[in-house]
């Protein structure tokens, strides 16, 4: 029984890994579930383990199935190494958190060496923005966004993303290198059947890039999605992922105390990611 249940077990978690964008989104379940989707490798070494109680040959293979499916789908984000260089300009993004007390010194610890630095769940006059404002000489707020530069910021306005207020910016930077068009957003939420606002707030986001006639584009900010999110690839591509291009491991970043997954990202076009 214990040899029958592993192979099921372990078919089950292969056909997961290696066809979840043939699944059905079952109301936004499946959208969640692929943000996670790296997670899912903790089971193998659980069912490799019990194959070998098993001894039997049959088991064990079944049991390495899922790990190869594994290893070929994220066995290069662990592999892969920054292309490094120097680099013409230095970004970050955050989101602070609406109820986070120690927010200046969330964006102290970011900040360091940055020339634009975007951020989410701002407070008006908060002590994320404060402290910002005493590192950064130019800066362009919308509600609970905003950018800090050390370059001068120009045509700087509001975006609409669909949410009914605005959670999102579009700035021209001045930098030593020429015009960088910079959007910082915050996209709607996604949990288990409700994805439909974040869905739409996404694809409104790649809307604005293709419609954006700027050679080199920045956007910078918390969008609620992974990297495995199939509702990801209307943004990347055409855009590119700094992480997934010159970053290390996965690069989880919320929630801050156990990072699981990554909705915050720096995607880009017309650049080169070093690092």
């Amino acid at each position: 029984m214990l040899g029958r249940a592993i192979m099921v077990l372990a078919g089950a978690l292969a056909l997961v890994l290696g066809g979840h964008g043939l699944l059905p989104e079952l109301g936004g379940f499946t959208p969640v579930l692929e943000s996670l989707l790296p997670w899912l490798g903790v089971t193998v070494p659980f069912l490799l383990i019990g194959a070998l109680f098993t001894r039997s040959w049959p088991v064990i293979v079944a049991a390495l199935l899922p790990a190869t499916v594994w290893g070929i789908m994220f066995g290069p984000t662990l592999l892969r190494t920054a292309p490094g260089g120097p680099s013409d300009v230095s970004v970050a993004t955050i989101n602070v958190g609406a109820a986070n007390g120690d927010s200046a010194r969330a964006v102290r610890s970011v900040s360091g060496g940055r020339d634009l630095v975007a951020v989410q769940e701002l407070t008006e006059g908060g002590p994320a923005a404060k402290e910002l404002d005493t590192r950064f000489p130019h800066r362009y707020q919308v509600n609970t966004v905003g950018l800090w530069s050390r370059f001068p910021i120009r045509q700087a306005r509001r975006v609409d993303i669909g949410l009914g207020w605005a959670r999102a910016l579009r700035a021209v930077v001045e930098t030593p290198k020429g015009r960088l068009t910079v959007y910082v957003m915050h996209l709607a939420s996604a949990r288990p059947g409700q994805t439909a606002q974040r869905d739409e707030t996404l694809a409104q986001a790649g809307r604005l890039a293709e419609r954006d006639g700027s050679e080199r584009l920045l956007l910078l900010g918390d969008l609620n999605t992974a990297t495995t999110d199939r509702k990801r690839s209307g943004l990347v591509p055409p855009l590119l992922d700094a992480q997934q291009e010159a970053g290390s491991g996965f690069g989880f970043t919320w929630p801050a105390s156990f990072p699981v997954t990554r909705p915050d990202h720096i995607l880009y076009r017309g650049l080169t990611a070093a690092s």
